[in-house]
């Protein structure tokens, strides 16, 4: 995995089951989440993770691939915790495996989402567009969910090409997230901070 993973912040001014809801249930989760146009569930782990397939489509192409996902719901103050580890062995794919954490943060002004991931980059030298890309897809849309969220505006009123409406004020902007973690950077390892529960998720290649 490269060092210069990708973070991403915002604040969710909602009740902290329903960011969940709107973030684990994989229906819900590609209606705001432009890196997957599907996720479907395949079967449990005798740990308790979640193994699935997953689909992106682009033109003319649909990349697909499997993953392993945990949640953890009781800790200390509150916090919740997701992790993840997918992979794909479509070599159209801009990224060839990956690994990362979702995390819950209940505060007084409703709730700290973060992500923190890694990846091995499927197109060799183009990383160096494709990464930024991805960061700013990620908080593209994290900034949709919580426009969803807190004005009960569908996620499907803003197709990605309404980056292209700026009259529009209102529409979701990457802008408005935090790229990388307080006194920390964004060429850091942004895997620092993962849970415990992501090293101990099996390896996605070959699940099904």
């Amino acid at each position: 995995m490269a060092r210069r993973g990708i973070y991403v912040e915002t604040v969710v001014r909602a009740d902290l089951d329903r960011v969940w809801e709107a973030t684990q249930d994989p229906v819900q989760h590609v209606r705001w989440d432009v890196r997957f146009s599907r996720i479907s569930p395949t079967g449990v782990t005798d740990a308790g993770a979640t193994t699935f397939g997953y689909e992106r489509r682009v033109p003319l192409h649909t990349v697909r691939g499997t993953g392993v996902s945990i949640g953890e719901r009781h800790s200390t103050g509150g916090v919740r915790t997701s992790a993840l580890r997918f992979h794909t062995a479509d070599r159209l794919s801009p990224i060839a495996a990956g690994r990362g954490y979702w995390r819950y943060v209940p505060t007084a002004d409703g709730v700290t989402f973060i992500t923190g991931y890694d990846y091995t980059p499927g197109w060799g030298p183009l990383d160096v567009v494709v990464r930024p890309a991805l960061g700013w897809a990620t908080a593209w849309s994290f900034d949709r969910l919580r426009l969803w969220l807190e004005t009960g505006v569908p996620p499907e009123r803003w197709p990605l090409w309404s980056v292209l409406w700026w009259w529009r004020r209102d529409r979701p902007r990457a802008a408005r997230c935090r790229r990388m973690p307080v006194g920390g950077s964004r060429r850091g390892d942004q895997l620092a901070a993962a849970p415990a529960s992501l090293a101990a998720l099996p390896d996605p290649k070959g699940t099904r």
